[in-house]
């Protein structure tokens, strides 16, 4: 379970590799009252299995979030997710920091976050374009 003041989550990833993903207040505050109202007793993971009450695995949570994404009209998949998030970051975040809360062992894997879109690259070039009077 969560901590109210809970700063990162502790997580295994592939290959049964750890790591600590820093949260920022509004996702502590989200996942710890989301974590209380599914499953109070739980002290080692955050989403409960409604029928069940232990730890979704990852491909339940996958599945809730495509099945939401529908509902939704989205056409993303749960790995977008991770995509979007590492893409917005590298706007900001230093690609060795980047590389670290994302995981990755080679900031060559990381470089996928920071090569610019068309559409990025259209609007940077809209950006210096000269209005005509």
């Amino acid at each position: 379970m969560l901590q109210p003041r809970s700063d990162y989550l502790k997580i295994w990833g592939k290959r049964q590799k750890y790591r600590e993903v820093p949260l920022n207040s509004t996702a502590q505050k989200t996942l710890y009252e989301l974590d209380f109202e599914q499953n109070p007793e739980a002290d080692d993971f955050v989403f409960a299995s409604v029928r069940t009450k232990g730890k979704l695995t990852t491909r339940a949570i996958g599945f809730v979030i495509k099945k939401y994404a529908k509902r939704a009209g989205l056409d993303i998949h749960p790995h977008d997710l991770r995509h979007r998030f590492g893409y917005r970051m590298a706007k900001s975040t230093p690609l060795h920091r980047l590389a670290q809360i994302m995981g990755h062992d080679s900031l060559d894997t990381t470089m996928i976050y920071v090569q610019a879109t068309q559409h990025d690259l259209q609007q940077e070039v809209e950006d210096i374009a000269w209005e005509q009077a």
